[in-house]
């Protein structure tokens, strides 16, 4: 009726969120080492941090840069993806991938193909070839011009003496978190297909913690970092009606197994709180999926 007061908007959604905030905040006082987390609701841009300014070593997930400046410059015209390189010693390391154990200048790759191996398998000696081709400062530059100012690539893969001069590849959770929100809405300094592509790259099946806690039926766009003390995910989950983006990192870590479990409660706590929210209205109730679409 004209006039009728209209009831107050229930508060049963940021209970929820509360809680959330209070189950990240248990886990990493929990964890063993320092634990730093970014979680970003892309339906309402509502954020879940701990620590999220800390800078943190990053292992394997500054490939998601990488990636990311291949395409822009591929998009600029400055290199195409069908380029070939050659793999020679020189860029050969260990750790993940099959790189490593091909003769030396053998065989040649084109960037796409280094990239696929870079990002499914963690290549590191294909990491190498593409950060020769590609500049470390120009990758720093890029993340930089994003507004991920400390997110930055300084060395190879694989470089121990360098490791033990601190000198990493750093990003903070609250960047990774970013950029990987920048990838959800393609708001990249790349074409709409190259974001496309890098998003279908990064989504290719690979298995690891932040994976684990969430099921397979789920598109998960995402990289896993680790050297030794230290674990990285920077995570894309496409939970219908409820995607979101996810920064976890841990430091200090006392082995794997500890930090890994810590990466994969953060991770299924996500993925419980992402669920409960999905498709559903200010009172809690669900909303069928195909209503969303139309």
């Amino acid at each position: 009726m004209p006039g009728q007061a209209q009831p107050a908007q229930p508060a049963h959604r940021d209970q929820l969120a509360t809680k959330f905030r209070t189950d990240l905040q248990r886990l990493a006082t929990a964890a063993s080492g320092v634990v730093g987390i970014s979680v970003i609701d892309l339906s309402s841009g509502q954020r879940f941090d701990v620590n999220e300014s800390l800078i943190f070593p990053q292992g394997s997930a500054i490939k998601i840069p990488i990636l990311i400046e291949l395409f822009r410059r591929a998009d600029r015209g400055e290199l195409k993806l069908a380029d070939r390189l050659p793999v020679q010693r020189n860029n050969q390391v260990g750790g993940s991938g099959l790189l490593q154990y091909f003769s030396d200048g053998g065989s040649e790759l084109s960037l796409h193909d280094l990239a696929i191996a870079m990002i499914v398998l963690s290549d590191n000696s294909a990491t190498n070839v593409l950060i020769d081709r590609l500049g470390m400062q120009r990758v720093s530059q890029t993340m930089a011009e994003m507004g991920a100012g400390q997110t930055m690539l300084q060395r190879k893969m694989i470089r121990p003496e360098e490791s033990a001069r601190g000198n990493e590849n750093l990003s903070t959770p609250k960047e990774a978190a970013d950029v990987m929100a920048r990838i959800a809405r393609c708001d990249l300094p790349v074409s709409a297909a190259s974001c496309a592509r890098l998003r279908a790259i990064l989504e290719i099946p690979k298995p690891g913690a932040f994976r684990d806690a969430i099921p397979a039926s789920v598109p998960v766009a995402w990289k896993p970092g680790g050297i030794e003390g230290a674990q990285t995910a920077w995570g894309l989950v496409n939970v219908p009606g409820g995607a979101y983006a996810i920064a976890i990192m841990v430091n200090y870590g006392v082995d794997d197994p500890d930090m890994e479990r810590s990466i994969r409660e953060i991770s299924s706590a996500a993925y419980k709180y992402s669920t409960q929210i999905a498709r559903t209205t200010l009172y809690g109730t669900r909303v069928p999926l195909e209503s969303i679409k139309k």
